[in-house]
């Protein structure tokens, strides 16, 4: 790399920065988007310090507790979410089953963006065939009801663990990226700074990776953090059907499933602060995925 080259690096590095910055100012504005950033690193700080916050072991079966049996026992001082129908402890499974849904949640959408930046890349920037090729692709994933098309690809691994339902929900998942990664990079394989780096005769892989994807980044992450949240509703909906996470694991679905049997005989909690998990953590990544919209607007327009 000569001089000029390094230099025109440097300045289009500085500039990434400074809008980033003014990204950041905007989204420390909002409201909400601080509030969902908090409560998402709560919910972090819950799933990595889980063994210390949870006050009994979650696979643990209370024989006794204040002198009752401790089977389906209702919120105590002890329990403060009472305790399933093998006196487990709520608390402390639904502490357990955050790490569950953030694992499957992050790892499945890195899945899909490991998938969709490359395609809607390729897309984007060579057009013709190629876009004609990846779009069809595109059509007929999209063209499929997405949580049937999850449960077909577990059905055929046969093997229903966590692994394989977060590449599953990945390899549907992408497509919302690949779209979005197509649009932006059909928008801006045009622009001055692309021909002048053509013009100079810098490699294409360059071009995209280096020049073109970091304009595109903006969308891609407003996409994956609004996913996020959607993606951890999917996976309760198919620990909810038996699929995913087995017993006796933790998971949020999967408690909801077993507990919701007992709401109509009034064992509520079993099924109820599951749920509530459920809808802490998609609000969350709600917030922020507005908030990072609204403060990566201004950069978009630009």
């Amino acid at each position: 790399m000569n001089k000029k080259d390094k230099a025109v690096d440097t300045a289009k590095n500085r500039k990434h920065g400074s809008l980033w910055y003014e990204a950041w100012v905007r989204f420390r504005r909002n409201k909400l988007a601080m509030l969902g950033l908090i409560m998402v690193l709560f919910l972090l700080a819950v799933a990595l310090f889980a063994p210390q916050i949870a006050p009994y072991d979650p696979f643990k079966q209370l024989i006794w507790t204040e002198g009752k049996a401790a089977k389906l026992a209702a919120p105590t001082a002890s329990h403060i979410m009472g305790t399933d129908l093998y006196g487990r402890d709520i608390l402390s499974r639904v502490v357990f089953g955050a790490r569950i849904s953030l694992q499957i949640g992050v790892f499945a959408t890195l899945v899909s963006l490991m998938i969709g930046i490359p395609l809607g890349a390729l897309a984007g920037y060579f057009g013709g065939w190629v876009d004609d090729a990846i779009s069809w692709l595109i059509n007929v994933v999209f063209a499929f009801p997405f949580f049937l098309f999850v449960l077909a690809i577990i059905a055929v691994f046969n093997n229903p663990s966590m692994m394989v339902v977060f590449v599953a929900i990945g390899l549907v998942s992408w497509v919302p990226v690949a779209r979005i990664t197509r649009a932006q990079f059909i928008s801006l394989r045009e622009r001055e700074y692309v021909e002048a780096a053509k013009a100079l005769g810098i490699p294409t892989w360059r071009i995209i990776f280096s020049h073109i994807l970091p304009n595109a980044l903006a969308p891609v992450i407003v996409q994956a953090t609004l996913g996020l949240g959607s993606i951890i509703m999917v996976e309760a909906g198919l620990a909810f059907l038996g699929f995913g996470a087995q017993p006796p694991t933790p998971s949020w679905g999967l408690m909801i499933s077993v507990g919701q049997k007992y709401l109509a005989t009034g064992q509520w909690w079993w099924a109820i602060f599951p749920g509530l998990a459920i809808m802490y953590t998609v609000l969350a990544f709600n917030f922020v995925g507005d908030g990072l919209r609204d403060a990566l607007d201004v950069r978009l327009k630009r």
